[in-house]
This record gives structure tokens, C-alpha cells and sequence, in this order.
């Protein structure tokens, strides 16, 4: 049986940056990269700052390494998330009373011991999802360490999924004015695209919804210019609330407008992520029901995405049990242990309800090849690529890790079948 010897956290650079949704939608002005102006979110010393990520290595007694990185999300704080992940303010927790918990434990099975640690309680509260998620994540990798097989095995094993023989789908993440980098992407036929980021209404949408419509034309158009004949990927538009701003949360007119991005992107299948960011749970579950109705009403096939107040594993299951969206964007680094990332998508997939196992940019290379292992043994419909937003490197790391892992498991298969 395994055990682990010893804790070790390092800090290090997560993959992007941490960005102050509240000063941005008060009117910060963009300057280059950087905003210019005061930050407004608790623990922001700039509107724009490199984001950071503490890797927490276990040293087994075997003499294996498992490792996994605490990371946010570029919009922390956001809709009930976590504050600002300031990596320093947790070391001394994790070289203390996480190395002492940890100490000795056996790693052969990763439930029970995430699922402790996702409950653990530390001054009233529990600890920040960044944490948990990096903590888990290490779990996972020494596990699998442990029984000399893949992490993809270890969650098929612990929770009863049926690992495909294909990777899943990647949405590739990409800047919207990066149009060389939206090229790439459909050069490498990636299957949804291009994400990007519309966060303010007059700077990305247009006071009439001409912007948005002009820029998915402009995407559908590049498609065909260089695109292979027969490549449709799915193009999915992440609006951070600017419709419900520029529309005043009116559904119907909602649901029009969306018609006419719609016939923008055709031939393609538009997803639209963030229509609206409500102001709790409750009133986003009841704007997503109500722009779904009219969607249905006015005969569309637009599908929607819902990201802000879906942070939890508890969230997830709200607005499943409510039918209120037709995808969720499960942000791995916003339901703090991965248990919860793994159990948000079979709960979803239960429901009829799709998912994008995701997470942010501002990940790493290790918990984006995780979460890739996590992907192939729960079959989410797509995933976010990660960790940055070059979109090649991203690209490689998860498709690479599906590929490898899967290359694995069938060498692992034929050699435990039956002989001659």
C-alpha cells in the first residue's frame, strides 16, 4: 500500500492572468493589455495582474512524485466564486496542517481522501477552491501512481464510467482580435471555436447588437476562405452579461437577437455562453428558463451556456434539476476538489443537461492534463482548452494526453485479455 512521505508546496505562474470584472464593467479603460484605473475586488493591487499557482508535490514511500496546481480563475469573485487565489497567504497552512493531515495517508484509492479534503473546515470556512482543486488533483495523479495505471482508469474505476475510444472535442479559447491565432485553430479543424471575450457592450457587442454579429460573420466567412470543405466546427461566443445589459434582461428581445447571430453563423451551430450575470442563483436559474422558453417559442437552435453562479457542485445540480440551460460550463477550478468536477458532469449527463468540463486560462499545463484524464472517463461533450490562450500549446498539451492516454489503456486491455 502506498503512503505518502512527505508534502511539498511550491509557488509558481499559473498560465494567464487575474482580471477585475467589477472595475472593467465600471469603464476602465483598456490600455494595451492593462486597464488603467483603481481596482474595485478584494485583494486586486491592479485591474490586470499575473495570476499564481502553488503546486503541491507528494513524495511517496515508494519513491514516486504526484503532484497537482492550485490555480482560480481570471475572474475571481465573480457571482459567488472564491476571492483573489493569493498564493503566499497559503503556504504556511500547506507546510504545516495539510502536510501533517497528509502524512502517512494511503493514496491506492482517491475518493475517500478527496471527498475529506473537499469537507475539511479551517477558521469557520472551508478551504479556497483553489486549494482544494490543487490538493485533489495531486490525489488523483498519486493514485494512479499507485496502481501503476492511468488517472482516466482510477476515476472509471471509482465512479463507474465507460472510457471512450476517441478524445473529446476541444473549444479552443482564443482572443478575439487574434485573428492569425483564429486561423490556427481552424487550420487544426478544432471542433468549437473561438470563445473569446465580450465584456463590455459599446467596446464588443454594439448599442445595437452589431459588433457581435459582424465579428461570428466574420468567423463563418474565415471558415470557408481557408477552412477544409467539409469542416463545421460548432462556434460558441462567451458575452459575459453584456446581452442582459444591452437589452435590459428583456428575454424576448433577447431571443430575437439571438436569432439573428444565429442565421449569422449558419451553417454552423451556435452556443452562446453568459447571456446574462444575475445578481444570485436564483434569478440567473429564472433568466436562463425564460430566454430557453423563448428560444423554444421562436423555433431557434441556438443552445446556451451558463458559467456565472454555476460555480458549484451544488449549483451544477440546481440549475440541472431546473432545466434552465443547455449546457454548463463546469469551471473545474471553481468547484474546489475535482471529486466535485467528476461528479458535476455524471450528475449533468443524468439530467440531459450538456457540459463543458472547462476551468480557465489561468491553469496549468499539469491540472489541464488532469483534467483532460478526468474528461475521457466521465465523456463531458466538450472540453475548454487550457491552460493560456495561444491556442496552440493548449491544443497539444490536452489532445496529446487524450491520445497518449487512450494509446495506453488499449496496450493495458490486449495484454490482460485472454491468451491465444
Amino acid at each position: 500500500m502506498t503512503q505518502i512521505r512527505d508534502v511539498i508546496p511550491v509557488v509558481g505562474r499559473s498560465g494567464f492572468f487575474n482580471r477585475d470584472l467589477a472595475a472593467v464593467k465600471a469603464g476602465a479603460r483598456a490600455d494595451g493589455f492593462a486597464y488603467r484605473g483603481t481596482p474595485l475586488s478584494p485583494g486586486f493591487q491592479k485591474i490586470v495582474q499575473p495570476g499564481t499557482a502553488i503546486s503541491v508535490v507528494l513524495l511517496l514511500d515508494d519513491g514516486q512524485v504526484a503532484f497537482g496546481d492550485c490555480t482560480d480563475v481570471i475572474l475571481a469573485g465573480v457571482a459567488g466564486r472564491d476571492p483573489l487565489f493569493q498564493a503566499e497567504q497559503h503556504l504556511e497552512f500547506l507546510r504545516t496542517v495539510m502536510r501533517e493531515l497528509l502524512r502517512g495517508r494511503p493514496v491506492d484509492c482517491f475518493r475517500s481522501l478527496s471527498e475529506e479534503v473537499e469537507g475539511l473546515v479551517r477558521d469557520g470556512r472551508r478551504l479556497h477552491t483553489a486549494l482544494r482543486y490543487g490538493i485533489t488533483q495531486a490525489l488523483l495523479h498519486a493514485a494512479a501512481l499507485s496502481n501503476r495505471c492511468t488517472m482516466t482508469e482510477i476515476v472509471s474505476r471509482e465512479y463507474g464510467c465507460s472510457i471512450p475510444t476517441a478524445p473529446i472535442p476541444i473549444l479552443a479559447s482564443c482572443h478575439k482580435e487574434d485573428v492569425q491565432m483564429i486561423d490556427r485553430m481552424i487550420l487544426k479543424r478544432v471542433e468549437l471555436l473561438p470563445h473569446a471575450s465580450f465584456q463590455q457592450v459599446e467596446r464588443d457587442i454594439g448599442l445595437r447588437g452589431e459588433k457581435l454579429i459582424a465579428y461570428a460573420n466574420g468567423i463563418v466567412e474565415r471558415i470557408r476562405q481557408i477552412g477544409d470543405p467539409d469542416y463545421r466546427p460548432r462556434i460558441h461566443l462567451d458575452v459575459y452579461g453584456t446581452l442582459g445589459e444591452l437589452f435590459g434582461e428583456d428575454v424576448d428581445a433577447i431571443a430575437c437577437y439571438l436569432g439573428e447571430l444565429e442565421a449569422a453563423v449558419r451553417p454552423h451551430e451556435l452556443l452562446l455562453e453568459s447571456f446574462v450575470i444575475a445578481d444570485s442563483r436564483e434569478a440567473q436559474i429564472d433568466a436562463f428558463r425564460g430566454l430557453r422558453a423563448a428560444i423554444a417559442q421562436q423555433g431557434s437552435a441556438v443552445r446556451i451556456i451558463v458559467d456565472e453562479w454555476c460555480n458549484t457542485l451544488d449549483d451544477i445540480r440546481a440549475f440541472a434539476d431546473a432545466e434552465a440551460a443547455d449546457y454548463a460550463q463546469i469551471k473545474t477550478p471553481d468547484l474546489g476538489g475535482i471529486n466535485n468536477a467528476i461528479e458535476a458532469v455524471l450528475y449533468a449527463k443524468s439530467k440531459g443537461m450538456g457540459c463543458c468540463l472547462g476551468g480557465s486560462g489561468n491553469e496549468t499545463d499539469q491540472s489541464a492534463r488532469i483534467t483532460a484524464q478526468i474528461g475521457l472517463a466521465c465523456r463531458p461533450d466538450f472540453l475548454l482548452s487550457k491552460p493560456g490562450f495561444g491556442g496552440d500549446e493548449a491544443l497539444m498539451i490536452q489532445t496529446n494526453e487524450m491520445r497518449r492516454t487512450l494509446a495506453l489503456i488499449e496496450v493495458s486491455r490486449a495484454s490482460s485479455g485472454p491468451s491465444g
